[in-house]
């Protein structure tokens, strides 16, 4: 039985592919660049903004600045809430699993953007502050598992209780580091170069959030390759 449910933010909870894609090319465009499209921006995401800036430059094929990464923030935190939203059936999700476990979010994503987002989608109510961690915390980011060790710790729920769900390989290396059970949201955008041969077999896989919590959910048809 799983007593701790641990998050991943973007691509999990919530949709934030255009707020980071148009804060990617605005920065580009404001170095001389040119624009790259969503869907390219959304393969970058994952390891933290360092690596998200690093690979929009080098995809733009230009240098980058030895202040990108400030820069990147600074036109980010304008643009935090533009388009993102909660993926659709989150709440309801959050709501019903916040009755039977302790929720969590693991993310590297830097800490005060995702409490941000948390707060003002309305979110934050299901996690309380120490059970949400970022970045650019005390802990390395994920694949490293001791930010999900630290968050099992602060829960009192063993490895084997907790499931990691997130929608990207970073994902599915943090939770089998941690040696948690892992779920895999393939309506992320982290999920579409996911790459298959690595599935054991035992991951559980959703197509919609409330899956999580009605396993019969009849979710729009998603392709499985």
């Amino acid at each position: 039985m799983t007593r701790l449910y641990v998050f991943d933010l973007d691509g999990t909870l919530v949709d934030s592919l255009r707020d980071l894609s148009d804060t990617a090319n605005e920065l580009l465009v404001d170095c001389g660049g040119a624009r790259l499209d969503m869907d390219a921006v959304g393969q970058m995401v994952g390891e933290g903004v360092g690596t998200l800036v690093a690979r929009v430059f080098a995809a733009a094929g230009i240098a980058q600045p030895q202040d990108a990464v400030d820069r990147f923030l600074a036109i980010y935190a304008t643009r935090l809430l533009n388009h993102t939203r909660p993926y659709d059936g989150i709440v309801e999700v959050l709501t019903a699993l916040s009755s039977r476990a302790t929720l969590a979010v693991l993310t590297n994503k830097p800490l005060a953007a995702t409490n941000e987002i948390l707060d003002g989608l309305g979110l934050s109510r299901f996690f309380d502050g120490a059970s949400v961690l970022g970045g650019d915390g005390d802990v390395p980011r994920k694949p490293d598992p001791t930010g999900m060790m630290k968050i099992c710790a602060h829960a009192n729920v063993s490895a084997s209780a907790t499931m990691l769900v997130g929608d990207s390989l970073i994902d599915w290396q943090t939770a089998r580091n941690a040696k948690t059970t892992v779920c895999l949201a393939r309506y992320g955008f982290g999920y579409r170069q996911f790459p298959r041969d690595v599935l054991r077999g035992d991951e559980r896989l959703i197509d919609h959030p409330l899956e999580l919590v009605h396993p019969a959910y009849p979710a729009p048809p998603a392709s499985r390759d």
